[in-house]
């Protein structure tokens, strides 16, 4: 069965997109309370365009980033991204690294920041930064392991959040495949159905 298929019969997964963007906000909603940060976001990596999409955003710009977009090779969150590699940033204005164009159009350009890769099954799906802090503590390696710890969680609502849209995509779709979707959507947990369904897709892919 395509991984499309497999999407649209995930447990949950045709009506919780809205739910993984709320765990998504939520991260980083704790994120920045625990780092007493001026901002936190999670970057969603949006293969097809090859770019990072603001997927969700607590403190400065919480209100008008999420959704935008710029190429996935732009800046630290890049080359995060690309490496799979955390780093801290003391003074950002001083690493070649930082992209200073994309975070002035943004209408906010920390001083300092701490950034990991969020990864599942060794795919980078995104990045979730922290931002600043107002009393100008510099970021420890210590405080490094523990935003690991929230970006494992990210990425796992990542994952679910990408495997929802896939899903939608699947079923908004027309034509043979599509209905089979459908049809595997209401036979969640049907097992023989299920088999049933492989087969019949692989029926119609070799008619094509």
């Amino acid at each position: 069965m395509t991984e499309e298929l497999r999407a649209a019969v995930a447990a949950g997964v045709l009506g919780a997109e809205k739910q993984y963007r709320s765990l998504l906000q939520s991260i980083v909603e704790v994120a920045r309370a625990i780092f007493a940060a001026r901002a936190s976001s999670i970057f969603l990596l949006d293969e097809p365009s090859d770019e990072l999409v603001f997927e969700a955003v607590a403190g400065e710009g919480a209100g008008t980033l999420v959704g935008r977009r710029f190429p996935s090779s732009t800046g630290v969150a890049g080359w995060v991204l690309v490496t799979q590699q955390p780093l801290v940033l003391e003074n950002v204005s001083e690493d070649p690294r930082f992209g200073r164009e994309a975070a002035e159009s943004t209408g906010f350009v920390p001083k300092g920041l701490m950034a990991v890769p969020l990864l599942h099954e060794e795919r980078s799906l995104g990045v979730l930064e922290v931002l600043d802090r107002p009393q100008a503590e510099p970021f420890t390696l210590a405080e490094m392991g523990l935003l690991g710890q929230f970006a494992n969680q990210a990425a796992i609502a990542l994952d679910l959040l990408q495997r929802a849209r896939r899903a939608r995509a699947a079923l908004d779709g027309d034509g043979e495949l599509a209905a089979l979707a459908r049809v595997a959507a209401a036979l969640e947990g049907n097992e023989a159905g299920l088999q049933l369904l492989a087969a019949l897709e692989d029926v119609l892919r070799r008619s094509d």
